[in-house]
């Protein structure tokens, strides 16, 4: 059986560890912030891109330009990607839980 002072040293220890982990998920948290925004801050430029490409589609005959055309669907691949950083297993959890529904509903097309 352990002594009074094991269990404070224990103690002492679980609530160090509790500490540095609040501190992780703050800095996660921060990271996730800014990321974000960024991804915000890209959209218009992509809306914008994605108007003009389908202007230019439309000005261009389809028939000129092999990545105009319309082809039947032969082959799909599914890229996923996941994060290594910081606490990030509830993150990867979701990603590849929609992955795995996104495949599972569209098995016909694979």
């Amino acid at each position: 059986m352990p002594s009074l002072k094991d269990i404070r040293t224990r103690i002492k220890a679980v609530k160090n560890t509790q500490k540095i982990t609040r501190a992780m998920k703050m800095v996660a948290a921060a990271k996730l912030r800014r990321a974000q925004a960024a991804a915000e801050g890209i959209r218009p430029y992509a809306n914008r891109l994605k108007e003009t490409i389908w202007e230019v589609s439309q000005l261009t005959d389809v028939s000129d330009h092999p990545l105009l055309e319309e082809r039947e669907q032969e082959n799909v691949m599914v890229l996923v990607l996941t994060s290594d950083r910081g606490l990030c297993g509830g993150f990867n959890s979701s990603i590849i839980r929609t992955t795995e529904a996104f495949v599972r509903d569209n098995r016909e097309r694979f």
